[in-house]
């Protein structure tokens, strides 16, 4: 690893050993442990509600250390899910040693690591969301020769009682996108945020104010957004989630409450995950050639996960306020399409940095003596239907999937022409061409037949299990919420129970 490499990786761990975190070893964390005074160490994994789990060790010697770093722990899998019987419910957690990050928020020096979970035979645990990810990975790669990697934007509220902000300089309603302080009264929180995560290892793109603001009664609400860098699957899944759960530490630090829900009331902005992912082949981009033009196996891609996308709601959108914000006319996609720059498209190309693009540093910077590079690399396809409420791991298993569908399809190359779309649906003038279009589902009980009506795609190769699809199927069914944007129109206050009721999402 380049010397300048480790000396501005924010990363503690990166910068003392002097290796990337790819190649953490058990010694490398002992030696950390040691010359670094670190007192505790804790296990993390998910649990069945999507929320970071946590198991405490007070280090009592190196031979202790060793043993908790090469087997693990046991965990009483039945309080973590609720498919898992009592009567054979032991689980192992084992830490990932690459996941080792200092916890910011411990008094008593501590250090944190990411475990995956494996069953009585000590093998990976075939129910664990993080595994059928891993395998729809693995299958991608051995069916097709292609990788994926992938990022998330990560959208969020923050909520606070009225008289804690600063009311001199009132920030405007729905107005907030790229907004500075001080008609922004939270961006200390996201930038110690951005600090704290990249310090466990995520690689940010940038953070910023999002469109969303109001206020209510009670209450200030202030949306903001934090993005990452695109990596390989499994890193985009373990940092986001580590990501969120830093959030929702800090945000108690500050006396405020963070949000992910999908939606906080009609009428205003809702958080999304949009997924940004990249095609890849031996190490280098696959989504675009010749200085950014798409390739034709992005294309095929794209249009597999467009045309597997109502399912992939089971694992993106898996609660009924996610339905309150996928509607028209508020930047959130209702229709199955894709399009180059287009926010009304299910999958947008966003704007990349090919051609002429690079030649704009030398009219910003007339003194620029560099030879200009290509930056096409950088390109991404942007999947925006998810929420906050998604499984991360299943949801990117789901996209893994429909990659390898849409590199497996005959009529890839002419569904990508017919899902196309170069105009804003939601305009009067085009809705012809909106009438073309397939919609989404609209409640969770749609959501749910969509995946009933495709299970052969994802359990094709053993990726996903019947059981669990089934699982997932009677939970989304469970809500009984066929119709419900149409039952609760105008009923405000209904609809505002509902929102608290989800308020506090994975």
């Amino acid at each position: 690893m380049k010397t300048s490499a480790v000396e501005l990786n924010p990363n503690r761990l990166v910068q003392y050993l002097k290796k990337p975190a790819s190649e953490f070893t058990k010694d490398d964390i002992i030696k950390y442990i040691k010359e670094n005074g670190i007192k505790m160490l804790n296990f993390r994994y998910i649990g069945g509600d999507g929320r970071l789990k946590t198991l405490n060790f007070v280090i009592r010697n190196e031979e202790h250390l060793d043993a908790v770093l090469s087997t693990g722990e046991r965990v009483d899998g039945s309080s973590l899910f609720k498919y898992i019987e009592a009567d054979s419910s032991d689980l192992y957690v084992v830490p990932k040693y690459r996941t080792a990050f200092m916890n910011p928020f411990e008094e008593i020096p501590t250090l944190d690591m990411l475990c995956s979970y494996f069953n009585k035979d000590g093998n990976p645990l075939a129910s664990s969301a993080e595994n059928i990810m891993k395998k729809a990975h693995s299958v991608l790669k051995e069916q097709t020769g292609y990788e994926l990697n992938a990022m998330a934007e990560l959208e969020y509220y923050i909520i606070c009682n009225k008289d804690q902000i600063d009311t001199d300089f009132p920030a405007v309603d729905q107005r907030g996108y790229h907004e500075a302080g001080p008609f922004t009264k939270f961006d200390q929180l996201r930038k110690d945020a951005m600090v704290a995560i990249a310090e466990a290892g995520g690689v940010i793109k940038y953070g910023h104010s999002e469109v969303g603001n109001f206020t209510d009664d009670k209450y200030y609400y202030e949306q903001n957004e934090i993005e990452f860098e695109t990596t390989n699957v499994e890193d985009a899944a373990d940092r986001l989630l580590i990501g969120k759960w830093m959030l929702r530490m800090l945000a108690a630090q500050y006396g405020v409450a963070v949000s992910y829900a999908p939606k906080i009331t009609v009428g205003k902005a809702g958080s999304g995950l949009h997924i940004h992912m990249k095609l890849m082949k031996d190490g280098k981009t696959a989504t675009v050639e010749n200085g950014g033009k798409l390739t034709d196996a992005a294309k095929k891609a794209i249009v597999g996960c467009l045309d597997v996308a109502s399912a992939i709601t089971a694992f993106g959108n898996r609660i009924p306020t996610s339905y309150l914000r996928l509607v028209p006319h508020q930047e959130a996609p209702t229709n199955i399409c894709w399009g180059d720059r287009n926010r009304s498209a299910l999958i947008r190309v966003p704007l990349g940095w090919s051609g002429d693009a690079s030649k704009m540093i030398t009219i910003a910077n007339p003194n620029y003596s560099e030879e200009l590079k290509d930056h096409s690399y950088k390109q991404t396809y942007e999947f925006r239907a998810a929420d906050g409420s998604a499984d991360i791991y299943l949801l990117l298993a789901g996209l893994c999937v429909g990659t390898r569908h849409g590199l497996e399809m005959d009529n890839a190359l002419d569904l990508a022409k017919k899902l196309y779309i170069d105009v804003n649906i939601f305009k009067d003038e085009h809705k012809d061409r909106l009438a073309q279009l397939e919609h989404l589902p609209a409640c969770c009980h749609e959501s749910a037949q969509a995946l009933k009506n495709q299970k052969d795609i994802f359990v094709k190769y053993g990726v996903f299990t019947e059981g669990m699809l089934d699982g997932i199927i009677a939970n989304l069914e469970a809500y009984d919420d066929y119709q419900l944007s149409e039952k609760l129109y105008g009923k405000t206050e209904e609809i505002r129970k509902l929102v608290d009721n989800y308020i506090h999402v994975t």
